[in-house]
């Protein structure tokens, strides 16, 4: 999810095998001795033939014959699941064990290089393998989403559509249907899928009764998350039809890559925004005839991730400036790019869906009877994790808007309104989620497709 630059925004961002041989199978040695057993029951069955008679001989042959082979069991049987399409099936029912794929794992530079074959380093490590577990997991259910999606999505599609599309696989993905109280705080979405077209860059997801339907010239930024126990996952891609725009997306694509790679232990984030400023303004695009020279959009940001809260207090520019911040071992950031052909700056537009309750949520007496119940369902529900308008209609709730407009206007929960760029001009985003371990860099949302 997008983050307003400091000064914007001061909240969180709408933000194997084991090696064994398989069942029935048989080492390469005990096939040899295996073979060496039939022969010699083959020899002994010939010599018994020759004093028998003619008779009993053919009985024998034929009675070899008949007989049945061993039935082979089924690949697979008793095994890991395959996901279906659209994706329904449990990646813990897939991958056996808690054994999920691990993300792209970079090695430190420079001063950090050592980190990689350090010992304490490496001790260090192996002891946060329950905090990288929960990150694999969410991080396998974006990508079997995310591939089903790029794929399902066509124009034509309502926003409404896509959104629930998207949500309904990754809860059915991550086991958490989140219709019970709490349910939702275990595993599930991380915060509600972005579906932001053309010149609206972030924090757009469709309200009931949207009836938006996706066309085949917009540009749609897709930006969902995924959570296991706290731990989020936040990737974007960008999605077109025609490929005008491929200049548009590629800039930012390349500029996020470029980001992720600058990015490390103790590396400041002004460095950082000047490496994805320089990727993403080597591009320009032509659109009907005219071209655009592709602008970052300087007042959005990356973002630092923290459990159960998507914007854990430090930003990633993407502009080169003054921030002499630095990222630090164990953080987890996700970097996002946001490319343009308007003026590179975003405000406030269109109807809020987006709401977070606030980690620093103030103790204020409520008179508005409905703002304490809609309170007490977004705790035991969402707790700081972003949710929108249509989680809190699937949950029930009726006739809350009075309530939710009361628990903003007292700084209990923050509204994320829509973020666009000049009417006109058309926006694209990437981003992915990586964790400064101790002795290595891990791309956890890299995939094959992005």
């Amino acid at each position: 999810m997008a983050a307003k630059a400091a000064d914007q925004l001061n909240g969180l961002k709408l933000d194997e095998s084991n090696g064994k041989p398989a069942n029935g199978a048989v080492t390469n040695g005990n096939k040899a001795t295996g073979d060496a057993d039939h022969e010699d029951s083959e020899d002994d069955a010939d010599e018994a033939n020759d004093g028998a008679p003619e008779g009993a001989a053919e009985g024998a042959a034929k009675k070899k014959k008949k007989r049945k082979p061993r039935k082979k069991k089924k690949a697979g049987a008793g095994g890991p699941k395959v996901q279906t399409a659209p994706p329904r099936v449990p990646v813990h029912e897939i991958f056996l064990n808690d054994s999920y794929p691990e993300g792209e794992i970079c090695e430190y530079r420079d001063e950090n290089n050592y980190r990689t074959t350090s010992e304490e380093k490496r001790h260090l490590d192996r002891m946060n393998q329950d905090f990288l577990t929960d990150y694999r997991r969410g991080a396998e259910v974006h990508r079997e989403v995310r591939q089903w999606a790029q794929k399902w999505i066509k124009p034509g599609m309502t926003l409404t559509e896509i959104a629930e599309g998207i949500e309904d696989s990754v809860r059915a993905l991550t086991g958490h249907q989140g219709l019970e109280e709490g349910d939702a705080l275990k595993a599930g979405m991380g915060f509600p899928t972005g579906l932001s077209i053309n010149h609206c860059a972030a924090h757009y997801t469709p309200n009931a009764g949207n009836k938006m339907v996706l066309q085949q010239e917009d540009v749609m930024k897709v930006d969902f998350g995924v959570h296991i126990n706290g731990r989020i996952v936040d990737s974007a891609f960008t999605l077109s039809f025609d490929p005008v725009y491929d200049n548009l997306i590629n800039a930012c694509k390349d500029a996020t890559n470029a980001g992720v790679k600058e990015a490390g232990i103790d590396v400041r984030m002004s460095d950082i925004g000047a490496a994805v400023q320089e990727v993403m303004e080597s591009y320009e695009c032509e659109i009907k005839g005219t071209t655009y020279p592709v602008k970052c959009i300087r007042n959005l940001n990356g973002h630092s991730i923290g459990r159960y809260n998507i914007h854990g207090g430090k930003t990633v520019p993407i502009v080169k400036g003054g921030d002499q911040t630095k990222m630090e071992e164990g953080e987890t950031f996700a970097i996002e790019t946001f490319g343009s052909t308007g003026k590179g700056y975003v405000r406030d537009d269109m109807e809020t869906s987006h709401y977070a309750k606030r980690e620093d949520a103030p103790h204020v007496a409520l008179r508005v009877s409905s703002a304490k119940t809609l309170l007490n369902s977004i705790t035991k529900n969402f707790g700081t994790l972003p949710f929108c308008r249509r989680y809190l209609d699937r949950l029930g709730h009726d006739k809350y808007l009075l309530g939710l407009n009361n628990l903003v206007s007292a700084g209990i929960v923050e509204a994320y309104p829509p973020l666009c760029d000049i009417k006109g001009s058309y926006t694209a985003q990437s981003e992915h989620t990586f964790i400064l371990r101790p002795n290595v860099k891990e791309v956890v949302s890299r995939g094959d497709d992005y």
